[in-house]
């Protein structure tokens, strides 16, 4: 069930693309809340609104926020006449898109005479804070003119607008375009699955996909209970349709649970179990402890024996990041903090943009299988 509570718009702190960030006041309490426009419409100070504020009541890590439902006697604006694809299907929030599959969209056709994704390279990550390293790396060796994908599932935040990070990104021009896929909306485009967003990226121009979750992540501490299990569910999908998959491996010896020490229960299982088909899992030049932590948690999983391992050196990741002016946290710790999680993903980056060279084999580092 829904917690429902009214408040009343104390005032504007934050616009971005799609949202609003404010201030309400709740029986006297100033208190945090998101509004997304495409949703609701817009507010002003002075609205009564319908919050839902399930998750803050339990203390869940949303960012401390209450989000509105609705804008007390606002009908709002009428969607536009074009697409006929509902996502957040059959709850009283579904919203309506033009997805790049429909006939009636303007480049749909480029996208059904495609069914391949050319054997360029996907990077699949398992949290979203991986997408700004993996992004900065990728720009720093490639390029300018390598067009850089987005494409974002479903596995965390639904309306990409709530990240930040997207919108730093694509203002510093590391991400050129956004498409969001299943559930999760707002992007540049929208496709209905993994396999179409895909298709649709390198349609579209994109040199090199990055595929990953929104903000947030669903865990439960069990095997299967989590929804980075989708990392080796969309390593399939860019098999199937002729890509060549990097996976992204979570990577930590800051987190104190034993669960995600070294190489994360997520990755051990997503590519040691849920992958079916084989990918390359790039991970950072370790030593002594460390380095022993992570090739046994290789070996134990089965993902030695099944992908393509490579060990990278992703050089100073303080200054990859530095480079675009990026402050970015996962769990959060920043790089200084979590030094192993962030040369993971920029290792991940720096080996992509490596494969994209006029005649670039496979191994660009050190193949460790």
């Amino acid at each position: 069930m829904i917690r429902k509570r009214m408040g009343v718009v104390l005032s504007i702190i934050d616009r971005r693309p799609g949202l609003e960030e404010i201030t309400v006041d709740m029986n006297g309490r100033r208190e945090r809340a998101i509004n997304y426009e495409y949703i609701t419409g817009p507010v002003q100070t002075g609205d009564r609104v319908l919050l839902n504020t399930t998750a803050v009541s339990i203390n869940l890590g949303t960012g401390g926020y209450h989000y509105v439902m609705a804008v007390v006697g606002e009908n709002g604006s009428d969607p536009g006449r074009e697409g006929h694809i509902m996502k957040l299907r059959y709850t009283p929030l579904q919203v309506k898109v033009l997805a790049v599959e429909e006939q009636e969209h303007p480049s749909g056709s480029v996208y059904r005479s495609k069914v391949s994704i050319d054997g360029i390279p996907v990077v699949v990550g398992s949290l979203h804070s991986m997408l700004a390293p993996v992004a900065a790396a990728i720009r720093s060796r490639a390029g300018a003119g390598l067009k850089i994908a987005y494409l974002m599932t479903d596995g965390g935040s639904l309306p990409i607008w709530f990240s930040r990070l997207v919108h730093e990104l694509k203002e510093k021009g590391l991400v050129d375009e956004t498409i969001t896929c299943g559930h999760a909306f707002g992007g540049d485009y929208e496709a209905v699955n993994i396999y179409s967003g895909l298709i649709w990226a390198r349609a579209n121009g994109a040199g090199a996909i990055i595929a990953a979750m929104g903000p947030g992540i669903v865990g439960t501490a069990t095997v299967f209970g989590n929804t980075a299990i989708e990392q080796g569910e969309i390593v399939n999908a860019v098999n199937v349709l002729g890509g060549r998959a990097i996976a992204v491996p979570r990577i930590s010896f800051a987190d104190s649970r034993p669960r995600h020490y070294g190489i994360s229960h997520h990755t051990l299982t997503a590519l040691g179990k849920v992958a079916l088909t084989g990918c390359t899992v790039v991970i950072p030049s370790l030593t002594g402890k460390k380095k022993s932590v992570v090739e046994r948690q290789l070996r134990e999983s089965g993902i030695i024996q099944k992908h393509q391992v490579v060990e990278m050196d992703p050089g100073c990741v303080e200054d990859i990041l530095g480079t675009y002016s990026l402050s970015v946290t996962t769990m959060g710790r920043d790089a200084s903090a979590d030094p192993e999680f962030f040369a993971t993903a920029c290792s991940a980056g720096l080996y992509t943009a490596g494969l994209l060279k006029p005649g670039a084999d496979e191994a660009t580092d050190r193949d460790i299988c």
